[in-house]
Order: structure tokens, then C-alpha cells, then sequence
């Protein structure tokens, strides 16, 4: 058995979901999940197969993104593993449609931090342990924290 860590490669400003399916419809049935809820949607989505011709399979509306979610993927190279990448939206935006897919079987990551993927390989078949999701805590909030996340979620719109 080996461990690898894979680090993925993303503009800062791009948000990612990092996941697991178990059928070849899932780029076709995601892709359906996330315009329908957000239309317009700029995203690219990529999808590791995991048995008979074990292709990467892809969609997206915006071919720059679906190419770097083609590029992580292939660095990773877990099966059943899908990598979205998003663009001027926010993963809770399509997170709950994306769960809701029924071949999701698990969401590793929804974020824009900057992400490091922990794989193990094992003969011929590669799968993700876990993830390592930004970076370690600084502290615990205090009043201007609280104050200062407070105004920000009503800045950008998530609450009243």
C-alpha cells in the first residue's frame, strides 16, 4: 500500500467539490443538478470511472474549468471520485442538489481553500482516504470576529 498526498491545482478565486459516485451518468446527472439550480452556472465537472474502459469522464459550461477538473482528476485517479470546479457561485449554492444525485455517495470537500487530497494505492485501484481543507485554526473568534462574520454573510447575501 502507498500514500500520496495530491495537491489541487486552482485559480484562488475558483470554489471546488470534491466527491464520490458509483455509475457513468453521474457527469450527466450532476451536470442536470447544478444548472438547474443555479442557471447559468459556470462550472467544470470531471468523473473517474473505475472499471471497464476506466475513462475520465467530463461536462461542464465553461471549458477552462472542465479542463483543470480533468487535470486534478488525473492526478488523483480514485475511482468513482468526481471534482467540480465553480465559478462566480458558491458550492452551498448546488451542494444540496449535488447529495441529492443518486449516485453521490459522498462529499469529501466543498471549498475554496487551497486543498491537498490523502490517497492510498493499492495494486491496481486508488482511493481517497480524506483531505486536508486550509489551514490550521489561529485562535478562537472574539466579539469583533463574531461582529465582523455577522456583517459578512449579510454582505454577500446569506442572511437578513
Amino acid at each position: 500500500m502507498e500514500f500520496q498526498i495530491v495537491e489541487i491545482e486552482k485559480p484562488a478565486e475558483v470554489n471546488l467539490i470534491l466527491g464520490q459516485a458509483h455509475f457513468i451518468k453521474t457527469v450527466e446527472d450532476i451536470y442536470e443538478a447544478i444548472v438547474t439550480s443555479v442557471p447559468g452556472a459556470k462550472f467544470g465537472l470531471a468523473f473517474c470511472e473505475s472499471s471497464g474502459p476506466a475513462l475520465i469522464r467530463h461536462i461542464g459550461t465553461d471549458m477552462e474549468l472542465e479542463d483543470l477538473a480533468v487535470k486534478n482528476l488525473q492526478k488523483i485517479g480514485a475511482g468513482h471520485s468526481f471534482l467540480i470546479f465553480l465559478k462566480n457561485l458558491y458550492p452551498i449554492n448546488v451542494l444540496n442538489a449535488i447529495k441529492h444525485v443518486s449516485e453521490v455517495v459522498n462529499i469529501f470537500a466543498a471549498t475554496a481553500n487551497p486543498l491537498k487530497v490523502i490517497i492510498v494505492e493499492e495494486g491496481d485501484g486508488r482511493g481517497i482516504i480524506g483531505v486536508i481543507d486550509g489551514v490550521k485554526p489561529k485562535g478562537v473568534e472574539e466579539e469583533k470576529d463574531i461582529a465582523y462574520r455577522k456583517e459578512f454573510l449579510r454582505k454577500i447575501g446569506y442572511k437578513l
